[in-house]
């Protein structure tokens, strides 16, 4: 019985037509998935899926367009190429997934450390003398340089820097105290 012989009887559901087909093809069919995917498990797979696919829809095949082999090793590399293409995609939406969470995580853990440090800053500050910590909030909360801090405090510029300098180093104290290192 020729190949196309062979596939209507397997439109007809015969097993021992598609057994025929099997055992004609699935060497050459086997051989090409593994020699893409490299992989013996996986090449078993797709043998058994293009095997499977002709089972199912037998009429896909048409003799006047080509052999039966050329027919299953067409759908073999076909499948093949979508199995790679699919494990790579899910590859790389694993890895960006896992660099996602990693980021997430690191971010979580910086903001825990940042609410943390401005706890302990804020207690820092509340220990300081009142000309110390108004000078140290304005100059680096708010962002102003000395010469503005003194005009802001109606203060000598050199007065409103050794209270900095003053501020920051019992600052320096309290945090250590704390457990708060400085980097």
């Amino acid at each position: 019985m020729d190949d196309a012989a062979l596939v209507v009887a397997v439109a007809g559901s015969s097993q021992e037509a598609l057994a025929e087909a099997y055992s004609r093809h699935s060497g050459a069919v086997h051989g090409l998935a593994r020699r893409i995917l490299r992989d013996e498990t996986l090449a078993e797979e797709i043998t058994q899926e293009v095997f499977l696919r002709l089972w199912n829809n037998p009429e896909k095949f048409n003799a006047e367009r080509g052999s039966l082999r050329s027919f299953l090793l067409a759908h073999t590399h076909g499948r093949s190429v979508d199995f790679i293409r699919s494990e790579s995609a899910r590859r790389t939406r694993e890895d960006k997934d896992a660099r996602l969470a990693v980021g997430e995580s690191q971010n979580v853990e910086d903001e825990v450390w940042d609410m943390a440090l401005a706890e302990h800053i804020k207690n820092a500050l509340s220990s300081l003398i009142e000309g110390e910590r108004r000078a140290i909030e304005l100059a680096y909360f708010g962002g102003h340089t000395y010469r503005e801090v003194a005009d802001l405090l109606g203060e000598p510029e050199g007065t409103v820097k050794s209270r900095i300098r003053s501020g920051m180093k019992r600052l320096r104290a309290e945090l250590t105290a704390a457990g708060v290192s400085h980097a």
